[in-house]
């Protein structure tokens, strides 16, 4: 009886694990928008004025109650010499962040090619990616919608995967919440592609 009880207990507790890359150029926020997600779940997060540079690599294991679920995220250095780590990632990741300085627009052309790299990749063929047209609240920010056609224009070549532009503000949380429920809903509903392992 016992281990019936026990049984069942573990199924009900049992959590899928989702890895969620997140990338894009240097400086456009990434640790920041990682930082203040932390934050958001009521975890331990650094003080905003402390990030430096990610060389390498920040990890962050969140757990997401109200779907019994764990993301495992990975902010990866977007400086132009780390970028080429980027693909050893990919065959292990559920979802894709690329985030974008809406307020640098002397790099959205590199920006673009980047995310283009990405997309042509094989092998995160069918994974969702979400783009976030980051710093909204900087008045000299370039408009959503601007941003939103340079993606339209890297989104024929990713067939039928999910994607999707957003706002948000990492350094004061506005839209962080709502663009992680919106890549949950995704991550799970493409489960049966890519499956996700289990805590």
């Amino acid at each position: 009886m016992f281990h019936l009880v026990k049984g069942i207990y573990n199924n009900w507790n049992k959590r899928e694990q989702y890895s969620v890359l997140i990338l894009g150029l240097d400086n456009a926020g990434k640790t920041t928008f990682l930082e203040t997600l932390k934050k958001e779940y009521s975890m331990n997060s650094k003080p905003l004025d402390k990030i430096t540079p990610t060389v390498g690599q920040n990890v962050a294991t969140i757990p997401i109650e109200s779907n019994r679920s764990i993301l495992k995220f990975w902010d990866v250095g977007g400086q132009e010499s780390l970028r080429s780590m980027w693909s050893e990632y990919y065959s292990q990741c559920h979802g894709i962040i690329f985030v974008v300085d809406s307020t640098d627009r002397s790099r959205i052309d590199e920006c673009s090619e980047t995310l283009k790299g990405i997309v042509m990749d094989d092998e995160i063929e069918g994974v969702p990616i979400l783009m976030l047209a980051n710093k909204q609240d900087v008045p000299e920010r370039m408009e959503v919608q601007d941003i939103k056609e340079i993606f339209n224009k890297i989104a024929e070549h990713m067939s039928a995967r999910d994607s999707r532009v957003l706002p948000v503000c990492a350094l004061t949380g506005e839209g962080v919440k709502d663009s992680i429920e919106w890549l949950i809903l995704r991550l799970q509903r493409n489960k049966e592609a890519r499956p996700p392992t289990y805590k």
